[in-house]
């Protein structure tokens, strides 16, 4: 039976774009449905400033595989297109995270559900806004909307245009 899932792509190393689109492919050739994807994103960097800035999006799909089966998933494909150990919240080809998992509420030592952090990042929150205004934190029930009114994150998060280059710029 299919999960309705939300997932963080982002990028800062290379072509980030493409890296996102990559990540996107790859994802549908693992199990991973996707049904819809936001806007992608210029986002400022959160934690540790002195790098390039993200390109981010979120995308809704749908899976069967349980969350542990699925953060391995990520994983797998954050090791194919070449991420590796190194400087938390530091440069990376492709970051890929659970956001939500259907209403359920994780609580393990490999893996929070939802996100820990989803409403002190306007990253996550600006386009996950987009596809689902008004879904529901399932621990706080507080609405994307809600948490994104509250959250005290104020790195800029640029929408860019369908026929722009996301490689300009910052």
């Amino acid at each position: 039976m299919s999960k309705r899932v939300f997932l963080s792509l982002g990028s800062n190393v290379g072509d980030r774009a493409a890296n996102l689109r990559e990540a996107l492919a790859r994802l549908s050739g693992a199990g991973v449905g996707v049904r819809r994807v936001s806007s992608f994103f210029r986002t400022e960097p959160v934690g540790f400033q002195a790098q390039t800035w993200f390109i981010n999006c979120v995308l809704e799909g749908e899976t069967e595989k349980m969350p542990l089966r699925l953060l391995n998933t990520l994983q797998r494909i954050e090791w194919q297109m070449g991420r590796r150990g190194g400087r938390r919240f530091g440069p990376r080809a492709i970051d890929l995270d659970i956001l939500l998992y259907e209403n359920a509420v994780v609580r393990l030592a490999k893996l929070t559900i939802p996100h820990p952090r989803l409403a002190e990042r306007r990253f996550m929150l600006i386009p996950l806004r987009e596809l689902a205004p008004h879904l529901r934190h399932p621990a706080t029930q507080r609405t994307v909307t809600e948490m994104l009114s509250e959250t005290h994150d104020t790195s800029q998060v640029i929408r860019l245009k369908e026929d722009s280059n996301p490689s300009e710029g910052t």
